[in-house]
């Protein structure tokens, strides 16, 4: 089977998504059950040969986003033509809308914000994306979605007519994992303080937008800072839509000297952050993984997150729930993890054993599922 995975939009720093599809990509390729085609931005050959060996990688799609999506509704068809694809997948909730008919066509849809919560979000990109998902979905032989909540939403919302997989994001045990020996831990605090981070510290780790509340964790942060005063709260990630949101908090905070930012940080140094960390808190409103939240549990990171979404149905009992947008709860749920050695310890043991339900391996093997069950036109 000859499948094309569309990896144009993942970015020189990637998160969530990006993450999600370079391991994908990485998994696809270590097996001999497909033969692996990556449809690629000009200019990031090398990047996806490094990841992928063994697939052929065409990098001819347009740097710019306008003109990437425009390349994938005007090109793609001569192209898939040209490759004799069985399968296009299109990882990042488009496709092309245009392909022959013997090219089955596999799309995953990461959440369904664009829907619900259109607030989140760019208005251009609303626009956009809400036209363009329902388009997919209706064009689609199958669909992937990424939690079981998201495929509750996609079926509640769209009401597909192909079936649905649903295919769980992975992690990298070998990377993400507790601090072995002492001289783990050293290594971990001398990198951490190259960046101006010192424990005890709650770690943030995402893109800097709307939907991550950010402005509740350092209103949250702000409620305990006066009673822990050695605690430091870290932000980690790139800043996304509405970053001045996010700056106005900052600015306005009482404790704003112990807030530290460090932008997007490499995946080298996230372990450190996760495992050094007092707790990671992701207090999100809404999410379609919530993949910081896997990578903490991976590393032995007290869990603070909200319930009612994927994060809960990741974490279940080895993180601490917290209601969306709950400020006071949100900063009792800290307090009781950072002062209460018994439950932190209980997380940190709880964590792994989580995690080891969740690899790439199985989110690969489920896309397998997805695309042989896309070329014989049945529901896996």
């Amino acid at each position: 089977m000859r499948v094309l995975l569309d990896v144009s939009a993942v970015p020189d720093q990637p998160v969530g998504a990006g993450v999600y599809i370079i391991n994908l990509t990485r998994a696809l390729a270590a097996g001999a059950e497909v033969r692996l085609e990556l449809l690629a931005r000009s200019g990031d050959r090398a990047r996806w040969r490094d990841i992928a060996p063994t697939a052929r990688v065409h990098a001819v799609v347009p740097s710019g986003r306008a003109m990437r999506l425009v390349f994938e509704q005007v090109g793609s068809a001569r192209l898939a033509r040209r490759l004799g694809i069985d399968v296009w997948h299109g990882p990042h909730y488009t496709l092309p809308l245009r392909l022959d008919p013997g090219v089955r066509r596999v799309v995953t849809i990461h959440d369904m914000t664009f829907f619900e919560h259109p607030e989140y979000h760019e208005r251009v990109k609303v626009e956009f994306f809400q036209r363009m998902i329902r388009a997919a979905v209706e064009k689609a032989d199958v669909l992937v979605a990424v939690s079981h909540d998201t495929a509750d939403r996609v079926r509640s919302i769209l009401a597909p007519r192909a079936p649905l997989t649903v295919a769980p994001h992975g992690v990298d045990r070998a990377r993400f994992r507790p601090s072995a020996r002492d001289e783990t831990a050293a290594a971990d605090l001398e990198a951490l303080a190259a960046v101006g981070v010192r424990p005890p510290y709650l770690a943030f780790v995402g893109t800097l937008e709307p939907r991550k509340n950010v402005p509740g964790l350092i209103g949250a942060f702000n409620r305990i800072g006066g009673e822990l005063t050695d605690l430091q709260l870290v932000l980690a990630g790139r800043p996304g839509w509405a970053i001045g949101d996010i700056r106005s908090a900052v600015t306005r905070s009482r404790h704003r000297d112990r807030i530290v930012s460090l932008g997007y940080v490499d995946v080298e140094l996230l372990p450190s952050l996760y495992r050094q960390a007092a707790a990671v808190v992701y207090p999100s409103w809404a999410e379609g993984f919530g993949l910081p939240a896997l990578e903490a549990l991976a590393c032995g990171a007290p869990l603070v997150t909200t319930s009612g979404t994927p994060m809960e149905e990741v974490a279940g009992d080895a993180a601490v729930l917290v209601t969306p947008g709950d400020e006071p709860g949100l900063a009792e749920a800290i307090r009781r993890v950072v002062t209460s050695d018994k439950l932190a310890r209980g997380l940190r043991e709880a964590g792994p054993r989580v995690a080891a339900r969740y690899s790439w391996g199985l989110c690969a093997r489920a896309h397998l599922d997805a695309y042989a069950a896309a070329v014989k036109g049945v529901a896996s």
